[in-house]
């Protein structure tokens, strides 16, 4: 026979719902094998009658409830059969059989393990299948109760052991919690002795005033004592001193009454009397040399009243000085202090700026010779000086790059064709090779210009590659248009630096909207006016301080430096009088090659950079990170913050303009669908960019919006 943890080991193991299949068709057989053969070993016990006993219905003591219906014919004849039997029947030789295998297989099981109770169910259920198999006709019915209870039993299996990773989940939570709440109390306790070691502190500082405080009153009292005493002192030699001068004064009156009486005859006077008289008066005369020398003793250290207030007002004003010069002293040392960390800090940034420095030029590539480019540009040395001049490092790699590609698209005879893909330009979808018409800069400058005057004389309905395109073939026919939008594509992709065509490059391929370069040329086209209007006798000429008004009325933003920047780019320098006059036509030149002025070139830079403060300080007031999405609301709110002068109007486009809908469909201010609009910061920030953006007015003083 095989051992239990063998026989049973497909109830110690958490089975897949495939194996747990197959390996229930597999054990289904090998049962039914198994139960055949015990049936074999196992004989049914028959009542006399050929049914089985109706053990132990008819057994005193013991009583087992049949469910059967009563009032059927073979539930009649089998309980008269029965109730034939004797009473002291004993008990089915099949029944006793069962009993015994069941014990047997009972004993055999290991019931220390974690799976003791479903083991101990294969015992109960091997004795169910005999009974399943005996019983022919309730087979089926006896089949579904134990597979209904087969199911409830693995359903049951499966919910344990969906919960065993939480109980294992709740185990480990409360060793955490177990954790944190020994570091609380141990933090607790810590806690509860630095409080207990403050309190020892302040304990022992109050018994300290308190001493104080009784040694002061005790020296207060001493003091007052003293006083007293000095007091009674005092006004007891007063009262002495008021006496002594009351018998001076009577020792005068006697002596003058004395002279009086002695005046008609002195010799007349008794001799006894006045020894006596002189002899009193030497007496109080020694008495009082007496007591003035005690008081000159007593009261020689005595300071006057009047000297004691004036020093102690003297002593005052000191003690404020000394409080003063010691405040000073304070701040003077903690601004000291803070210099030396400022000097610490100052030392620290030099020396790790000199490490940078010294790694640098340690790992730098030496600056290049730029005069060796003077034989290789076409033109030489003039040519060279003239390209280079006001140019940094950047620049002139751009400049010699042009130059390059310049050399190598001449030589070019045929573009190859860029197919028809969705990603190509509409003006360039043509496949095969395109012929290179070769024209010159000043050429494709001068179609330039008059593409941009043809395009802000009409409406512009169509996008701005149709309308390039379709001014090609007006300008050049239809054969040849394709070829000439490959040749200026490719000379304006080239010429960076030039500010015509990269202006135009970046309108033709959607980085700049059209807008931008209209909006520019009306801002020249209002200066050139306003400088004609101050321009009174029509000479072309104008003052210094005329044109630094026109600047100022005409962007009334712009700071000191702004202007100053514009008034120097100009030629007006700080040796020039404002009352000195200049051409302002020159201003508004450009050269055969489209280049402008440094006055127009310093203007559009200030358009970039005001721009690009006007959207950092949008991006500042919205406090979000790049990649996360901003609504409609927030939007117009941040934009309303920065520049509180925006009108509805020039709201609306920005607005449009950031999240792509037309200005129609954008819902209003109280409109709870702004929050459900959201676009990407990123993306906002980038088509407001190639946008003509620009602050209304000066932030913090808002305007009435109209």
């Amino acid at each position: 026979m095989a051992s239990p943890g063998t026989r049973y080991q497909s109830f110690s193991k958490p089975r897949t719902r495939a194996q747990s299949s197959g390996e229930t068709t597999g054990a289904k057989s090998f049962e039914k094998r198994k139960l055949s053969q015990k049936r074999r070993t196992l004989p049914l016990q028959l009542s006399m009658g050929g049914h089985l006993s109706p053990w132990p219905t008819y057994t005193s003591g013991q009583t087992i409830l049949h469910k059967r219906k009563p009032c059927s014919e073979d539930y009649r004849k089998r309980a008269n059969s029965w109730q034939q039997q004797p009473l002291g029947a004993s008990k089915p030789r099949y029944l006793e059989q069962l009993e015994n295998y069941l014990r047997k297989e009972l004993l055999l099981l290991d019931l220390g393990t974690d799976s003791a109770q479903e083991l101990r169910l294969q015992p109960y259920r091997e004795i169910f299948e005999f009974f399943i198999e005996d019983f022919k006709t309730y087979k089926p019915l006896l089949s579904s109760i134990k597979n209904a209870y087969e199911v409830m039993l693995a359903h049951q299996r499966e919910k344990i052991r969906s919960l065993e990773p939480l109980k294992a989940k709740i185990v480990s939570m409360n060793e955490d919690c177990s954790e944190r709440i020994l570091a609380m109390r141990a933090e607790e306790k810590y806690e509860i002795s630095l409080l207990k070691k403050e309190k020892m502190n302040l304990l022992k500082l109050i018994d300290k005033k308190n001493e104080e405080k009784i040694s002061l009153q005790s020296e207060v009292t001493k003091l007052r004592k003293s006083l007293a005493e000095e007091y009674l002192r005092y006004l007891t030699e007063r009262d002495a001193r008021k006496i002594l001068i009351g018998d001076l004064n009577e020792l005068r009156y006697q002596r003058e009454d004395m002279s009086l009486a002695q005046s008609p005859g002195v010799w007349g006077e008794d001799p006894v009397k006045l020894t006596l008289a002189l002899k009193m008066t030497r007496q109080d005369l020694t008495r009082t040399q007496m007591e003035l020398n005690t008081m000159k003793a007593n009261f020689g250290d005595v300071v006057p009243r009047r000297d004691f207030e004036r020093q102690e007002k003297i002593n005052m004003e000191l003690q404020e000085q000394l409080e003063s010069l010691r405040a000073d002293y304070e701040e003077v040392r903690k601004e000291h202090e803070l210099l030396l960390q400022l000097h610490m800090t100052t030392l620290k940034e030099r020396d790790q700026f000199h490490h940078e420095l010294e790694e640098i030029h340690r790992t730098s590539t030496p600056r290049p010779d730029w005069t060796k480019c003077e034989g290789i540009i076409s033109g030489g040395a003039e040519r060279w000086l003239m390209l280079a001049e006001g140019k940094n490092s950047d620049q002139l790699v751009d400049v010699l790059l042009e130059e390059i590609g310049s050399g190598l698209l001449r030589e070019k005879d045929f573009f190859p064709g860029l197919g028809f893909g969705e990603s190509v330009p509409a003006f360039l979808r043509f496949d095969g090779p395109v012929e290179n018409k070769k024209p010159s800069k000043k050429e494709v400058v001068n179609l330039l210009v008059d593409a941009w005057k043809e395009r802000i004389a009409e409406e512009q309905k169509e996008s701005f590659p149709d309308f390039f395109f379709n001014f090609l073939e007006r300008r050049f026919g239809t054969n040849d248009a394709i070829a000439w939008a490959y040749t200026i594509f490719e000379s304006i992709k080239l010429f960076h630096s030039n500010e015509i065509m990269s202006q135009f490059y970046a309108v033709l391929i959607g980085k700049k909207l059209e807008s931008v370069y209209v909006n520019q040329m009306e801002t020249l086209s209002h200066l050139q006016k306003e400088m004609a209007n101050a321009d009174t006798q029509n000479e072309g000429l104008i003052s210094m301080e005329q044109f630094c008004n026109i600047l100022k009325n005409a962007f009334p933003l712009k700071k000191e430096e702004q202007i100053q920047e514009l008034m120097e780019a100009a030629g007006w320098g700080p040796d020039n009088s404002s009352t000195e006059v200049f051409s302002y036509r020159i201003l508004f030149t450009e050269d055969e090659e489209g280049q402008s002025e440094p006055f127009v070139q310093k203007l559009r830079e200030q358009y970039d950079s005001e721009k690009e403060a006007y959207l950092q300080e949008l991006k500042q007031d919205l406090d979000l990170e790049l990649s996360d999405e901003v609504n409609l609301l927030k939007m117009r709110g941040a934009l309303m913050n920065i520049d509180p002068s925006l009108d509805k109007q020039t709201l609306s486009t920005y607005l449009s303009q950031a999240f792509q809908l037309p200005v129609a469909e954008l819902p209003l201010e109280d409109d709870e669908k702004q929050e459900e609009i959201v676009v990407k910061l990123e993306t906002a920030i980038e088509r407001l960019q190639i946008a003509d953006i620009k602050r209304v007015g000066p932030r913090g003083e808002p305007e009435p919006t109209s």
